[in-house]
């Protein structure tokens, strides 16, 4: 056994605090959340029940995976028109600016709050330079 294999192989999780696994190793009956989305399932506010882990050898930081049972997982919620419509209007919000009002079919680049096009105006060439001439 190696020593990354055994670093994440505690099963009565009497160093963790929850059964812990090594990646891809965990028993039949659990899944990740992504897992269970895939299954069209929820947590439903299960406790994690065991967790897989992964040493990451780069930074030798552990990377871990919280895992929950599927047979106390529950079905997905259904969506609602009420919120197909607030998911439209949250939408179309982050694809208007707020500084011309323009709609975009993409979403405004959250690190300039605006388009591209507000945010780096070009001058046309019929404006004259500001380049300190009077």
């Amino acid at each position: 056994m190696s020593a990354a294999w055994g670093k994440c192989y505690d099963p009565t999780g009497a160093h963790y605090g929850v059964p812990t696994y090594p990646w891809r190793l965990a028993p039949d009956g659990f899944a990740t959340r992504r897992q269970l989305r895939a299954r069209g399932l929820r947590p439903g506010g299960q406790p994690i029940q065991a967790q897989v882990m992964r040493i990451n050898r780069r930074t030798s930081t552990p990377r871990v995976a919280y895992l929950y049972r599927e047979d106390l997982a529950l079905p997905v919620r259904p969506m609602t028109s009420r919120k197909w419509g607030a998911l439209a209007l949250a939408m179309l919000a982050r694809r208007t600016c707020p500084k011309c009002q323009v709609t975009y079919s993409y979403c405004m680049p959250r690190s300039l709050g605006m388009c591209v096009l507000c945010a780096f105006p070009v001058p046309s060439p019929s404006e004259p330079d500001q380049g300190g001439q009077q």
